[in-house]
């Protein structure tokens, strides 16, 4: 049976699990590669990245006390090129995430039940975390896609490389 407690681990775990594969991403990148956009009305890694920290601090700073869509927010300059180095990004990426984690394991079973606010409207506290488990890997999906175009034939796969399927299911059932 699915308790409240293994709701949160599990929700920590699958944040953990899509921030790596962002850090694996840049891993694999150039600086020049963070900034680099499609065209003009596309988002560099480096856009993105803003705009998760953005996101992250305005939706899990005071996270059950006041509303996620915070007044100090300006989530239009999210998407400028605001960010200018490597080091930068790191750093905005990783203050985020801790925003993030800070909040969500603070978070007992019952405040699962209790409503926060996210632009006015009520979500419930397991609503509003689910909410952010499908906006981030969203983009860390986006981040991953660019970095896979921009390597080309250097990209070192995350998950299960191509072609290895077989191979990786034989481990796992000890075949």
């Amino acid at each position: 049976m699915k308790t409240a407690q293994n709701y949160l681990e599990s929700a920590i775990q699958q944040f953990g699990y899509y921030k790596r594969l962002g850090e694996k991403t840049f891993d694999q990148l150039t600086d020049e590669h963070l900034f680099w956009q499609y065209n003009a009305g596309s988002n560099s890694i480096a856009m993105i990245v803003q705009h998760l920290h953005g996101n992250m601090l305005s939706r899990f700073t005071d996270f059950l006390a006041s509303d996620g869509e915070k007044g100090w927010r300006n989530r239009d300059t999210e998407f400028e090129a605001v960010i200018k180095t490597r080091e930068e990004l790191l750093a905005k990426w990783n203050e985020g995430w801790q925003c993030l984690l800070d909040a969500i394991t603070q978070l007992t079973k019952d405040d699962l039940g209790k409503i926060v606010r996210i632009r006015a409207e009520e979500h419930s506290v397991e609503e509003a975390i689910n909410r952010q488990l499908a906006h981030y890997p969203y983009h860390i999906g986006q981040i991953v896609f660019i970095g896979k175009m921009l390597t080309n034939d250097q990209w070192h796969s995350l998950t299960i490389p191509r072609g290895q399927s077989g191979a990786f299911n034989d481990k796992m059932f000890g075949r």
